[in-house]
């Protein structure tokens, strides 16, 4: 019994580890002394084409607490988020990441069948300066309507065919290759407007607190993951447990953000 508890710690720490990719874990990422600390303390509208412009916010101050289930942690101060009748969901992802390919499909597929009450929306990290080019093609991909037949196929060259897509000349010749105009995809790639978006997804990194993906920050307030998930009594230890628990508690947490709207609004509140 003794053995078992000694041995049970360590074994449950790899596993957290296991389902998410950190820059001191995963390769091509970079060493923990590498992460990129170019992303500015403030934080961001989350624009989804050029023609918006980022909205900065300052959170200064601002603490992720782990909440007392341990589902997910929440932001002391809420960062703005779309309101309405839509809750604002962002997957923050990097193409390197196995874990952030492996959790996709269950991932689009939950967006596709919430997309009456969610706004889904992804948001590529950079842990490092040489992943911003990686950013800027997912934006400038996303602007010509091309991302979603182009997606999967990213996380395939970088994690199968071990292209490292990290400069501009490796994506215009991927994208070349794979039916973009390259002529138009380069110019959208190297505008203010593109950058700008790439700035703003490293302004929501440093907001949200990400230090692994995939990560789901949901109506600015709050982050939770599989390594949340996995904490949960009675999820079964393995990824695809931890990404079915990752998907209960987001839905359970769109479902609160809804409720306390729908309370707030009502007469005399």
């Amino acid at each position: 019994m003794i053995l078992s508890r000694f041995l049970l710690a360590p074994l449950l720490a790899l596993l957290l580890l296991l389902v998410s990719c950190k820059p001191s874990l995963d390769k091509p990422s970079a060493s923990a002394s590498d992460v990129s600390k170019d992303a500015a303390p403030a934080a961001l509208a989350t624009a989804s084409s050029p023609a918006e412009k980022p909205a900065p916010v300052q959170p200064s101050g601002n603490i992720l607490q782990a909440s007392t289930s341990g589902d997910y942690s929440l932001l002391m101060v809420q960062l703005p988020a779309e309101k309405g009748k839509k809750v604002e969901v962002l997957e923050f992802f990097a193409y390197f990441c196995n874990h952030c390919k492996s959790f996709d499909p269950a991932l689009s597929a939950w967006a596709k069948k919430n997309s009456d009450r969610v706004t889904f929306k992804r948001v590529p990290v950079a842990f490092r300066d040489s992943m911003i080019p990686q950013q800027q093609m997912f934006y400038a991909l996303e602007a010509m309507g091309k991302l979603n037949g182009l997606h999967e196929k990213v996380f395939h060259a970088v994690q199968v065919d071990r292209i490292s897509l990290n400069t501009e000349a490796e994506i215009i010749d991927f994208v070349g290759k794979n039916g973009v105009d390259k002529e138009k995809f380069r110019n959208l790639y190297t505008s203010f407007s593109i950058q700008s978006l790439a700035k703003n997804a490293s302004n929501l990194q440093t907001a949200y607190k990400i230090d692994g993906v995939p990560s789901i920050g949901i109506d600015g307030r709050f982050v939770t993951s599989a390594t949340h998930a996995l904490k949960r009594a009675g999820v079964e230890q393995s990824e695809v447990g931890g990404q079915t628990a990752t998907l209960q508690i987001m839905d359970e947490l769109v479902s609160k953000v809804l409720k306390d709207r729908s309370a707030a609004a009502k007469p005399g509140k």
